[in-house]
This record gives C-alpha cells, sequence and structure tokens, in this order.
C-alpha cells in the first residue's frame, strides 16, 4: 500500500545502499543510450521501509534493475519527512540520472523534486501526488482495489452491515480508496460505519490493534471491517483474535504478501478477502518508467497497475502459501505490461 503522517524517526540518516550492485560496465546489448554503455545510476528513495509491502516493492526494484544494469541507490525510508529531503538532496549530488520516490509527504517534496528537475534528473512518484507534470505517477489503481474488496464485502454480506473502517488521512493510496467507500457507502444506505480508527507508525499493526480492541469493545455489533491496507488489516486480525470475536467479524483489505497469505489460510482467520497487485511487479514497473525517460523515451503521467481480488477460500482450494505460489497460479498477479520495451529485460523475482 502505502500511507502515513510525520512520526518520531531515529535522527540519523539511513545508511545509502547501494542493492543493485554496479551498473554493467559493458551496457546492455541493443538497449538505446546511456544503456547501451553502462553506468547508469538511480536512486530509489522511500518514505518506509518496515513491512511486507515495502521490501517485496524495493525487492522488484532491485530485480529490474539488476537485469538493466542499473546502478540502483537505495535510501532506507524512516517515516521521516525531513530525512526525505536531505535524500533526495544526497541523490542530486551523487549524479543519478533519475530518483524513484517511493511515498512520502507531498508538502515536504515539491521543491527538493524541483531541484532535481532543474539539473535534467528524472523524477518517477509511486503512492505520492507531486502535483508535477514532469513526474510520472506509478500507481496501483487505488480505486480498483477498494471496488474490488468492498464488491467482495457486498457479495458476502449483503448491502446492510455495521462495519469498521481503518483508515488514516493525508496519503494519496488511502485517501483514493477512501473515496471508494464514501461512494459505496452512500450507495448502500444500510451500512453503517460505527467507528473509525487507524494510526500508521514503525508498529502499524500492533497499534492499530489495540486501537481495534476497544473499537470492538464498544461497538460489538460490528461485523465487517474494511482494512485497506494490509498492516491494519492485521492488526484487526490480532484484536478479532485476543477477543475471541474472529468467528464474529470478516475483514476485507488491500494488498498482500507471503505473512499475509499464511494469516489469511489459518483456520478460524477473519480475513475473508484483499484486493492487492504485486508490490515486487510494481516496483519493477517504476525502475522501468524511470529507465524509460533516462533513455528519452514518453512515459505516461499516470501508470496504472491493475489489481486482482484475492480471496481466502481461493488462497485455501489452490493451496497457495506464499507470494511466489501466487504468482504461478494466478498469472495476472506476476506481470503487468506497463512501461516497457523490447530492450528491457524481465526482472527475476
Amino acid at each position: 500500500m502505502s500511507v502515513r503522517p510525520v512520526f518520531v524517526a531515529s535522527a540519523l540518516f539511513s545508511l545509502l545502499l547501494p542493492l543493485a550492485g554496479a551498473a554493467q560496465a559493458e551496457g546492455l546489448s541493443g538497449a538505446p543510450a546511456p544503456f547501451d554503455k553502462g553506468g547508469v545510476k538511480i536512486a530509489l528513495i522511500g518514505y518506509i521501509s518496515a513491512g511486507d509491502f515495502f521490501q517485496a516493492y524495493q525487492a522488484g526494484a532491485v530485480a529490474q534493475a539488476k537485469a538493466l544494469g542499473v546502478d540502483l541507490r537505495v535510501f532506507q525510508g524512516r517515516q521521516d519527512a525531513a530525512q526525505q529531503r536531505e535524500q533526495i538532496l544526497q541523490a542530486i549530488n551523487l549524479g543519478v540520472q533519475a530518483i524513484i520516490v517511493d511515498h512520502g509527504q507531498p508538502e515536504s517534496l515539491t521543491d527538493v523534486v524541483q531541484q532535481a528537475l532543474d539539473k535534467g534528473i528524472k523524477v518517477v512518484a509511486f503512492d505520492v501526488n507531486l502535483n508535477n507534470p514532469k513526474v510520472s505517477q506509478i500507481e496501483q489503481s487505488d480505486h480498483r482495489l477498494a471496488e474490488l474488496a468492498l464488491e467482495q464485502a457486498l457479495k458476502d454480506n449483503g448491502s446492510s452491515f455495521n462495519a469498521g473502517y481503518a483508515y488514516v488521512a493525508g496519503f494519496a493510496p488511502l485517501d483514493r480508496r477512501n473515496e471508494i467507500w464514501d461512494k459505496v457507502r452512500g450507495e448502500n444506505k444500510g451500512i453503517v460505519e460505527k467507528a473509525r480508527f487507524g494510526t500508521v507508525s514503525d508498529t502499524t499493526a500492533t497499534a492499530t490493534a489495540d486501537q481495534a480492541k476497544a473499537i470492538f469493545r464498544a461497538n460489538p455489533d460490528i461485523s465487517v471491517v474494511f482494512a485497506p491496507y494490509d498492516e491494519f488489516a492485521r492488526g484487526v486480525k490480532l484484536a478479532a483474535a485476543d477477543l475471541g470475536l474472529s468467528d464474529k467479524v470478516k475483514i476485507y483489505s488491500a494488498d498482500i504478501s507471503t505473512a499475509d497469505i499464511q494469516e489469511i489460510v489459518e483456520p478460524g482467520s477473519p480475513w475473508v478477502a484483499t484486493a492487492a497487485t504485486n508490490p515486487a511487479v510494481v516496483g519493477a514497473v517504476s525502475v522501468r518508467a524511470a529507465a524509460l525517460q533516462i533513455a528519452g523515451e514518453q512515459v505516461p503521467s499516470k501508470v496504472v497497475v491493475e489489481p486482482v481480488l484475492v480471496t481466502q477460500k481461493q488462497l485455501r482450494d489452490a493451496k497457495v502459501e506464499t507470494i511466489e505460489d501466487l504468482a504461478k497460479k494466478i498469472p495476472a498477479f506476476s506481470t503487468s505490461a506497463a512501461v516497457t520495451a523490447s530492450w528491457i529485460p524481465a526482472a527475476a523475482f
């Protein structure tokens, strides 16, 4: 997914990690300049690094960079807006050809991103709206993620139920998902939002669990929870289990990881469906968009990676245990034709 307000984070800047290794000195055969000669540097600057989704996103970016022979410099996020600004300035000083901004707070990034653009550095943003026509925005189609999850909730529970809703405002992906929640409630007056809660931090799941326990105790008639971020869903599931409510509540979410799959398929789990893209694929798409821009090719201002619905029943019936299993058994989850070219090798992940 992606979202979060400012929290207290380490005062120390993260280490710069050259995770993809040095670029291929000999270059990439058949590729346009500068990839034909090698030496291309790209920076991936995250706002959040903790959590399966972000780790998988980063792994996909690293895999695609390796396939391209790109020197990918990864700056680890610590949910610190000031640190992310400083990291962008560091990347500019390193002489990178492109910067990928992974989440963040737009108001703290606009001016430093413009500095990068002014120096001829290409900029790609994932799940943070920088409101700049020169920046290509990579999205998971957050509207569709929410639609798929809520369509399943309506199918399972009808159009009248008492709901809990996990949401934190101020982050582009969650705000887009919230637009669909408001739309669905407007079209189905029988859905009653009994409580709204959620928090984003280094311990999102456990912090959300504490909130969810209080919500469930105050609203024992809640039967459905829409938690459109997997860390929220984990927290709600933990709260339901601790209170003995797993058989009385159904959780619908967005995003997925191997750890999520294990929690969804376990006996008695209330987590019944999620809508997701493969975060590794989204990471690869982000690097491809940056590479195409460096090569002087046109990239749309908005690049959408389409999600799929994954239900508890599907996972159990297909005996899916990992993201790798899911990619093999639901091919739409494992690939995206967005922003690619014949000269870009496929990423291995």
